[in-house]
């Protein structure tokens, strides 16, 4: 059974259907990105795919669509859910897409974080701080 659409319901609808985003701006306001200049050098990079082929900064989002994006942390996989021309908060950002990323990819972030490396040595290995040696010098001149 088709329901008909009358009035301002109906205009919407084309409205939606004939609305252009560009996809670095849509990267930009989903906070994918934390500058358009960074999503557009992103896609002019090769960082950003829709169908495993390089995605323009150009090209028009449409719901949908699914878009592999690189970015300095990770690899997300994302479907449009709407579509979002200003920057918002993140609460209201994570609204206009999805997160597909696959499982594997999760788990590798989960495994990077564990195994971060802080830049600090591990305790009693390797020389001796500053400190330890101000210690071991004043305790070999008594």
């Amino acid at each position: 059974m088709v329901i008909p659409i009358f009035g301002w319901d109906f205009l919407f609808l084309k409205m939606a259907d004939k609305e252009k985003l560009r996809l670095d701006k849509y990267l930009w306001a989903i906070r994918l990105f934390k500058t358009r200049s960074l999503a557009t050098t992103a896609c002019n990079n090769g960082k950003v795919k829709y169908e495993e082929e390089q995605a323009k900064p150009g090209k028009n989002v449409h719901l949908g669509d699914i878009y592999d994006v690189r970015t300095e942390g990770k690899r997300w996989r994302i479907k449009v859910t709407g579509l979002l021309h200003t920057r918002v908060k993140y609460e209201e950002a994570i609204k206009y897409y999805l997160d597909i990323t696959p499982e594997e990819e999760l788990e590798r972030l989960k495994y990077q974080a564990a195994s971060f490396h802080t830049g600090k040595r591990p305790s009693k290995i390797g020389r001796p701080t500053k400190k330890e040696r101000r210690d071991l010098d004043e305790f070999m001149d008594e």
